[in-house]
């Protein structure tokens, strides 16, 4: 690895990385902007992952639903969108689907499996619960 790179280099992935600041949001942050009404959480897996098991309070728009729904989505807050976890990119095709309508869309960072995974509410079968908290991921092991 080069011991120093070239400004040009390090520019673009300055810009790299910002842009993906402003697209991606973490769980922690995003229910902080659920919670203080900034934000709504909008579930893009297909129905049978819906059934399993979802962020409490999101929004189901599946990619099979999107065009019939997409005029029924809040327009005063952003719109965060999660899949079932990192491995999954279904949200961020969803994500841009909603910012080229021009709605203000970001990703969760790690989907629904980060969010299960910090113990943030879930909700089944009409039932809200909480799993413990993984300790890899609580902040006093970051």
């Amino acid at each position: 690895m080069a011991e120093n790179a070239e400004p040009a280099s390090i520019a673009a992935r300055l810009a790299h990385v910002d842009t993906r600041l402003a697209f991606e949001i973490d769980v922690v942050a995003a229910a902080a902007a659920v919670d203080a009404g900034e934000a709504v959480l909008v579930d893009t897996r297909r129905q049978e992952s819906w059934d399993h098991g979802h962020i409490a309070g999101a929004l189901h728009l599946p990619k099979a639903t999107m065009d019939a729904l997409i005029a029924e989505l809040p327009r005063h807050r952003t719109l965060i969108v999660y899949g079932w976890g990192p491995g999954c990119n279904g949200a961020t095709a969803t994500a841009r689907e909603l910012l080229a309508a021009g709605l203000d869309t970001r990703e969760l960072l790690g989907g629904y499996e980060y969010w299960v995974r910090n113990g943030f509410p879930i909700e089944k079968d009409g039932v809200t619960s909480r799993h413990d908290t993984d300790p890899l991921v609580t902040a006093d092991t970051h």
